[in-house]
């Protein structure tokens, strides 16, 4: 399993990345693996008012659908609308190409009491 360690990440396997004042958002390698084949991501509509911890996107793929919890809390400023046309960008490049979508963080500590990658490797028990 890939981790990054500019990277945070959540127990439901979102990770995020802090660029400029804003929080970009994806699945993690663990979860895309998971997961599986990819085939349709439902993303949230930009400028939609998210919260930490609850869902804001669906992934869905061959195998079932499962909800993206937004990491942290604020609005919706950007989707990825390549996965569009292009869903299994995720499976492919889950940090790269495969971001989902950024936020615009209102409560700057939530990002920080994200996980970092050693406490998110521990939590999966991958090495």
């Amino acid at each position: 399993m890939k981790l990054l360690d500019n990277l945070r990440y959540t127990k439901t396997h979102e990770w995020a990345r802090k660029e400029n004042d804003e929080v970009v958002v994806g699945i993690t390698d663990h979860a895309q693996h998971e997961i599986s084949d990819i085939v349709h991501i439902e993303l949230p509509a930009l400028g939609k008012k998210v919260e930490a911890g609850k869902p804001v996107a669906v992934v869905e793929s061959v195998k079932a659908a499962f909800d993206i919890n937004a990491p942290v809390t604020g609005v919706v400023s950007k989707i990825n609308t390549e996965l569009e046309t292009t869903p299994e960008l995720p499976n492919k490049d889950p940090y790269g190409s495969g971001w989902l979508f950024v936020i615009q963080p209102d409560l700057a500590h939530e990002y920080d009491a994200l996980m970092n990658a050693s406490q998110y490797e521990k939590i999966t028990g991958a090495h």
